[in-house]
């Protein structure tokens, strides 16, 4: 891959990474209740996933999936129901101030969180089918290409993700009222069950 065409390919990781979306919904949420240090595994998480999409798309399932209308279907549902399931566990969650429920997500269940929003996006493993191979060169190796692109999409949406949830940090300190706890409770509930809906509503790309 020759430097201009890493360039191209780095902005387009960094348009994808600010794009709002369920992983940037995780990283404030994560961010504002648990603090950074958790919401960073939730983002490695998000990030293993993504390595599972380019492994996807470089075996050729990625066109597989983009072929066939009923894998496309199951897999965009189960995304679009765990979605609308962390929707809901949000906007029930317990007015409990900040500081004490900062320690209850154990970093396991944050990482298969990011891991999970992350992995049931078929339209991801897409939109990936049709952004990464237009970027590879074959008349050389294959293979390094592959991990300079992983490379790149990580780190970009790893700091991106990180900027997210370093943001929300700030605001998680002042999360002491009972009502302003739920209202935070339910902003995040609403863009994590709004995301679902969506996901499940949108058609192919």
């Amino acid at each position: 891959m020759s430097l201009a065409a890493w360039l191209g390919f780095l902005l387009t990781a960094i348009m994808i990474a600010v794009t709002p979306g369920p992983g940037a919904v995780l990283s404030m949420s994560t961010g504002a209740r648990q603090g950074y240090a958790t919401a960073l595994v939730a983002i490695l998480g998000l990030q293993a996933a993504l390595l599972v999409h380019l492994i996807v798309v470089a075996v050729g399932f990625g066109a597989l999936l983009a072929a066939s209308e009923t894998a496309f279907l199951l897999v965009r549902f189960i995304g679009a129901a765990y979605l609308v399931w962390l929707g809901i566990v949000k906007w029930r969650a317990p007015l409990v101030p900040v500081d004490e429920n900062r320690v209850r997500l154990p970093r396991r269940e944050a990482f298969l969180q990011g891991f999970l929003v992350n992995l049931a996006n078929p339209k991801a493993i897409i939109f990936i089918g049709a952004l990464v191979p237009q970027f590879v060169n074959p008349g050389q190796p294959v293979i390094a290409q592959y991990l300079l692109m992983a490379a790149t999409l990580c780190f970009t949406d790893i700091i991106v993700m990180s900027i997210y949830a370093l943001a929300t940090v700030r605001m998680g300190r002042w999360l002491h009222d009972p009502k302003a706890i739920q209202m935070q409770n339910r902003m995040f509930g609403g863009l994590f069950f709004s995301a679902g809906v969506l996901l499940a509503s949108s058609s192919r790309p």
